[in-house]
């Protein structure tokens, strides 16, 4: 029985680092007993089980608070219009309506409008 052997690694990328983010990042990979090359293979193989498509970016908080505002602020100028007028008195319109006067307006009232 032949044993399966992983694929072989060809694949590269080259990155550019500052030599400091260099020199603390292969500090940390010995550290923890691995090369730079398997805590990278670790971090990609992490990222793309998560994000099989493309990751979405979260928005900015305050981007996030700039669409409250301008969204209340949106529904208040919309809303004003209507609840100035329910502000008025209705009460004229409703007693014409109201036919026998009992408080309250059936479809017949309604319909004989």
């Amino acid at each position: 029985m032949a044993a399966t052997k992983p694929p072989k690694k060809t694949g590269t990328i080259e990155i550019r680092l500052s030599d400091e983010s260099k020199s603390a990042f292969m500090e940390r990979c010995r550290r923890g007993e691995r090369t730079a090359s398997e805590a990278i293979r670790m971090f990609i193989d992490e990222q793309v089980s998560q994000h099989p498509s493309r990751p979405q970016r979260r928005a900015p908080g305050w981007r996030i608070a700039v669409a409250a505002i301008v969204g209340a602020a949106l529904g208040v100028g919309v809303a004003a219009p209507s609840l100035a007028r329910s502000a008025q008195n209705t009460r004229p319109a409703f007693d014409r309506l109201d036919r026998n006067h009992d408080g309250v307006l059936t479809y017949e009232e309604y319909r004989a409008r």
